[in-house]
């Protein structure tokens, strides 16, 4: 029976996931170890360093009973039967497989050290996502530098979480997928690891299989999701050209038995850590393999989601009389998606980009994501660190972002924006006061009714322009706008006739 857990890496993945296993195992001790004093100090504290509903209580209940957070790397080594690895493995930046293949330097330098300090038999669990015959790296590592008080076996378990929904997705997963060697020990270790697992989940969710397809499920699996996101998104661009809602699209297609309707919501289009980065990794292994018809189809799943963001932000300028140098426009939301202060890979960053390319002024909000970190995702994509600080200003509120906007730009679907006096917003912004809905949460209908000029993503609104072209009487011009559109449609997509 397994009495201690450790793991190394404290951050999206470590850190709930060991909660939960010293939550519902309380007879395990469970250690989560990570080289940042910062982030441990952070998880001991009554700020958790990742925001995930119902993660806060599980921490305080658990820690200092089960749960333990430590920056000492050998002692969680050297006390855990069980060990994840669960270290980031980012894209690299450089040399060989440069933008497309992880970085396993983290991964190799957790496995050296677990062969350098381990005494006695561990079963060493590779959690972070990572490329196919990863695991077998890692046993090498650690085969090469096994002395006889050692014995090592390796899994794949890799983790399909969502960030804002991580704690439902681990106390109820769809499955769990668990990866070793085809040997009497390989399945020794697996049953090992299943037998914590079984604490709270039925035997029948757990599914075994050898280590690479363990693997590469992880990688097709969110390969797949963002296929589809991109496939709508695609759709959204030819609605717009042709006056059809992608809502009804969506609806539609997705009644089909064959297709269901998960993640056929359009939007401005995916971020968050895994979907660009598991795509463009599986992209890297079958260039590796050979396989380049198969590598661009993959790759264009990437393509049509910078496709959207792009697309996304001209339509902004575009519609603000193809000028927005000096506007103050508000960005709101700046998180991937609502339920996380994660960033990584939002279409706000990009969006926000380009608006600062075009001399926007911005005021962004966000109700979990810190101002600092606005400030580092934008000078990492910018690279102009003097125009953010000028140009960039983050709010508190969100009635303070939009004082005086030329308009509203939806980036995240947080609930809060659902429930705003937009009635106040509209008073107190330049006319015409635009939304830019980007995740297609907002009654389009209520806010035209108030004056707003809607815009959103799949679909035309009736604005009040169309219908009242006198109403604008105090704004930069008319409602034809400087692309002598009606709405607000790039020039590649107007409102013409179609000869078949």
């Amino acid at each position: 029976m397994v009495t201690r857990v450790g793991c190394i890496g404290a951050g999206y993945v470590g850190g709930p996931t060991c909660a939960v296993i010293a939550l519902k195992c309380p007879d395990i001790r469970v250690t989560v170890c990570d080289m940042n004093p910062t982030r441990i100090g952070q998880w001991n504290s009554d700020k958790l360093p990742v925001f995930e509903p119902g993660l806060d209580e599980i921490v305080q209940k658990c820690r200092g009973v089960n749960l333990f957070f430590t920056t000492d790397v050998v002692a969680t080594i050297q006390e855990s039967e069980v060990l994840f690895i669960s270290v980031n493995t980012p894209t690299k930046t450089y040399g060989h497989g440069k933008g497309r293949a992880a970085n396993l330097k983290y991964v190799e330098s957790v496995a050296r050290e677990i062969a350098k300090v381990a005494r006695g038999n561990k079963i060493v669990v590779e959690k972070s996502t990572v490329p196919v015959k990863s695991a077998q790296s890692i046993a090498d590592i650690l085969k090469a530098n096994r002395n006889s008080q050692n014995k090592f076996q390796v899994l794949s378990n890799p983790e399909f979480l969502a960030e804002g929904t991580a704690i439902e997705d681990l106390l109820n997963p769809d499955r769990i997928l668990i990866g070793g060697e085809d040997s009497p020990d390989g399945w020794k270790a697996i049953e090992t690891l299943s037998s914590v697992y079984k604490r709270w989940i039925p035997a029948d969710r757990i599914i075994t299989m050898n280590t690479w397809s363990s693997e590469l499920s992880k990688l097709v699996a969110n390969a797949f999701l963002a296929q589809r996101i991109s496939a709508i998104n695609a759709v959204s661009a030819v609605c717009e050209a042709t006056g059809a809602d992608v809502g009804q699209v969506a609806l539609a297609v997705g009644k089909d038995s064959r297709i269901g309707p998960r993640f056929l919501q359009a939007s401005v289009g995916f971020g968050g850590s895994c979907f660009q980065k598991d795509i463009l990794n599986l992209v890297y292994i079958c260039e590796s393999l050979n396989l380049p018809e198969v590598a661009e189809f993959w790759l264009n799943v990437v393509s049509i989601n910078d496709y959207q963001k792009q697309r996304f932000a001209k339509r902004i300028v575009n519609c603000l009389f193809n000028t927005v140098s000096g506007k103050r426009i508000a960005i709101m939301g700046f998180a991937f998606k609502k339920n996380t202060g994660d960033t990584r890979e939002s279409a706000a960053i990009y969006v926000s980009a380009h608006l600062l390319e075009e001399g926007a002024r911005l005021a962004v909000y966000d109700p979990k994501v810190e101002a600092d970190q606005v400030t580092r995702d934008l000078n990492n994509v910018t690279g102009t660190p003097d125009v953010v600080r000028d140009q960039v200003e983050v709010c508190s509120d969100p009635y303070e972002a939009a004082r005086g906007a030329h308009a509203l730009v939806i980036c995240t679907e947080w609930d809060v924006f659902q429930t705003l006096d937009y009635a106040r917003i509209f008073a107190g912004m330049p006319k015409p006061a635009y939304v830019f809905d980007g995740r297609k949460i907002l009654d389009h209908e209520k806010l035209t009714k108030i004056g707003f000029e809607v815009e959103t993503i799949g679909k035309r609104v009736r604005n009040v322009s169309q219908s009242h072209p006198a109403a604008i009487t105090n704004g930069a011009g008319s409602g034809d706008g400087a692309t002598g559109l009606d709405s607000c449609e790039d020039a590649t997509g107007p409102d013409s006739e179609m000869t078949l």
